[in-house]
């Protein structure tokens, strides 16, 4: 054991050598700085520190880790993401009372000497000698700056903070080279204004502003004397003198750079004594950070801009590259959401679905014509919380994009897709097929693009009822979504060209992987995405031009910088008549078939029902010619659950389906959404309609009634004249009875 003196204290002997070491350290560097050429004193000895010369002439100052703002197309603020709380200000945005606390603390000496303050250097060898350990260090606030660039290089690497602030001689002589060239290059005020932008105060806090606002939720430039004295004093130990968690010590701290403040000049002994006796007075604002700040639920689409930046390559080439963007922040990304279509559609999603139900809900809605991102919500709130029933799943995307792993089922919502391949195909509305309520149809009737056969079984297709048999041309067997007509319909067409119809529309699997070449395709059997079908219909209301989702207008980086943000990309998917046509056999189902419950009544809307096998998933696509919107039902776990005989939103349903419940929940996002002065209506043309059957036989008793009328009713009372129709099949049900379309009834 070493030898202590009576007292307890070291030896003379220990003291001495304690000197020498300080001094030998010191020594070091001092003629490191004044002999940089000769490398003096083992400067250069292996195992210690590389040469002073051969250190890198030039500090590599990282940009400073900021807030980025993420703002709707109003420019209004979504949220704030950051991974360090931080808000460059320049140093005339920054109290006068603060710049003098944290100089007259940390180097009072600041303005008479260089990089280095050799005086402060022999103060502290003699003050740590006479303590007998290291009560006062002699690091000017230059190097204290230099410190924090390596600290603030270093991120969130354990490693390479470790490596930042180890206390080596290679790593001091180091700094201090570096403390010259900034000197040199920045003047005092820069490294002022630096030093207090980057320097953490505790708190979460990064920089002054940021501290200003979290401890008294003002700006720095109104920080008085004793709030600047409190801040100043934090910056040795943040955790040490929090005053959110020790006022006693915070004050004492306190107090002494107040003191301090006096004894260099820079306040009045009558100022220090009336700060020092002011008590602490917090207004502590707590940390706003992350999507699950942002506003009207808006926080899954925050994080699919986070997805979208992170993971296109228009923010950088690789994924690290795209991750310290993000990390380092300061960013203002203006998005395309709108507020008002985003408020509507969270009062929707969450209006009839709970966020404790066993089920869950998603709605998102796109502008046609633009492929802009209107609104993103779900009935679930966003976040980590699972006692609370918040999810970071996205329903609405897919998986690349923060989706689920596969997406859902899309049922009778893709039938309007294969009715679009079957009229650019030159297919008539009036095809007509007479079905038996079940058909099976041969293995070799549908071909994949390869020309082989798609399966090696007979597909077996059946409608939901047994009533559901007779005849159905196109706009009916879409009105009452007929499974055996659209099996029929895709076996005319072709599935190749079914399929590639859905790809021009946009149309995904929510796995990312390509559309299988399977025949129940037209069931809407393949796994979608809410945004995928909002998308596919927008392609309609823009009269068959198809434009792919963005969520970002631009990126503005800190320094005012442009990144050139992706753009949407339109291509015209099919014939303005197509999808004319497809516009005015859809308004027949909101006027008419299962879609009734859903249906607008102030202006042109048109849309589709869709319920998949055992009720898993119920969706309600539908659209304006300025706005699409998707709603999709089911379950959002890793199991799904049949949605019969159960409670949603506090309403029991026999049977969920697609128009009772995705249909007002529809319906009440998008009356909140559209602006009730603009209703423009879609393009106007005739459907035909199969001829009635006595039409064929005799010749006679032809409808006289022009076809394709507003209502989609060429029959008058009739909505599908001569077309047999199942009794109880026309008007729909109150959304508990069985009878609603049932679409992907076999998926792949």
């Amino acid at each position: 054991m070493p030898k202590k003196r009576s007292g307890g204290g070291l030896t003379t002997t220990q003291q001495a050598a304690k000197f020498l070491g300080v001094a030998a350290l010191s020594g070091v560097v001092l003629a490191g700085i004044a002999l940089p050429a000769a490398g003096a004193l083992g400067l250069a000895a292996k195992g210690t520190v590389d040469g002073f010369d051969e250190i890198p002439a030039n500090l590599k100052t990282p940009p400073l880790s900021q807030r980025t703002k993420i703002l709707d197309n109003q420019g209004g603020q979504i949220a704030t993401v950051y991974s360090r709380d931080r808000t460059v200000v320049p140093l005339k945005a920054i109290s006068p009372y603060m710049q003098k606390a944290i100089i007259a603390i940390e180097d009072a000496r600041f303005y008479e000497h260089g990089a280095v303050d050799l005086k402060g250097i022999l103060r502290a060898m003699n003050r740590n000698v006479q303590s007998g350990g290291t009560a006062q260090g002699a690091s000017t606030l230059t190097q204290q700056y230099v410190k924090n660039v390596f600290v603030e290089e270093a991120g969130d690497d354990p490693a390479k903070v470790a490596e930042a602030t180890q206390q080596t001689l290679g790593r001091k002589v180091q700094e201090l080279k570096y403390a010259i060239q900034v000197e040199e290059e920045l003047g005092k005020k820069k490294i002022l204004e630096n030093y207090l932008n980057i320097t953490f105060f505790g708190q979460q806090a990064y920089g002054v502003e940021a501290a200003s606002q979290r401890y008294f939720s003002k700006s720095a430039k109104d920080l008085k004397v004793e709030e600047a004295a409190l801040l100043a004093g934090i910056v040795q130990s943040p955790s040490r003198y929090d005053p959110v968690n020790d006022t006693e010590e915070a004050t004492k701290r306190r107090n002494t750079v107040l003191q301090r403040m006096a004894d260099v000049g820079d306040i009045s002994k009558g100022e220090a004594a009336k700060a020092q006796a002011t008590p602490i007075k917090l207004k502590v604002k707590r940390p706003q950070n992350g999507c699950i700040t942002a506003v009207s639920g808006s926080g899954f689409f925050c994080d699919y801009v986070r997805q979208i930046v992170t993971g296109d390559p228009a923010f950088g080439k690789t994924a690290k590259d795209r991750a310290k963007l993000w990390s380092v922040g300061g960013l203002t990304i203006k998005t395309t959401l709108d507020p008002r279509s985003q408020a509507a559609s969270n009062e929707a999603a969450t209006s009839r679905v709970n966020k404790d139900d066993a089920i869950a809900d998603a709605v998102v809605q796109v502008k046609p014509g633009t492929g802009q991102i209107m609104a993103m919500a779900q009935s679930r709130p966003y976040g980590l919380d699972a006692s609370k029933h918040q999810t970071v799943l996205n329903l609405n995307v897919d998986h690349k994009s923060g989706g689920t792993n596969f997406g859902f089922q899309v049922g009778s919502t893709f039938k309007p897709i294969t009715a679009a391949a079957a009229l650019e195909k030159g297919i008539s509305p009036a095809q007509s097929f007479t079905t038996d309520h079940q058909i099976s149809l041969p293995a070799d009737a549908f071909r994949t693009c390869e020309n082989q056969p798609a399966d090696t079984i007979p597909w077996s297709v059946e409608n939901e009822l047994e009533s559901e048999k007779g005849t159905f041309d196109m706009t009916s067997a879409l009105g009452k979504s007929v499974n055996t007509y659209f099996a029929k319909l895709e076996e005319k067409t072709g599935l190749c060209e079914t399929l590639s119809m859905a790809k021009k529309v946009g149309y995904i699997r929510g796995d990312n992987k390509p559309l299988k070449q399977a025949p129940a395709t037209t069931l809407g059997g393949q796994e979608s995405t809410p945004l995928a079908m909002a998308s596919v219909y927008a392609t309609f209301a823009n009269r068959g031009k198809y434009c792919s989702p963005i969520a970002i207008l631009s990126v503005t980086k800190p320094d005012g910088k442009q990144i050139d943000v992706p753009k949407s990309t339109c291509t015209q998917a099919m014939s303005e008549h197509t999808a004319d046509t497809i516009n005015q056999m859809l308004k027949g189902v909101v006027a008419d078939g299962t879609g009734q419950q859903a249906g607008l009544k102030d202006r042109d809307n048109a849309g589709k029902t869709g319920t998949t096998d055992e009720r898993k998933n119920a969706w309600f696509v539908g659209y304006t010619p300025n706005l699409s919107t998707a709603v999709w039902v089911g379950s959002d776990g890793a199991k799904q659950l049949p949605m019969s005989n159960i409670t949603i939103g506090g309403q029991y349903y026999d049977d969920v389906c697609g128009g009772c419940l995705p249909g007002p929940i529809w319906k009440t996002a998008m009356t909140g959404s559209l602006n009730a002065s603009e209703t423009p209506a879609f393009n106007a043309v005739d459907v035909p309609r199969a001829k009635p059957k006595a039409d064929k036989d005799k010749g006679k008793n032809r409808d006289k009634n022009k076809p394709g009328d507003g209502d989609n009713k060429p029959g008058g009372d009739d909505p599908f004249p001569g077309i047999s129709i199942p009794p109880g099949l026309v008007g729909g049900n109150n959304g508990h009875a069985r009878g609603q379309d049932n679409g992907g009834s076999q998926g792949p």
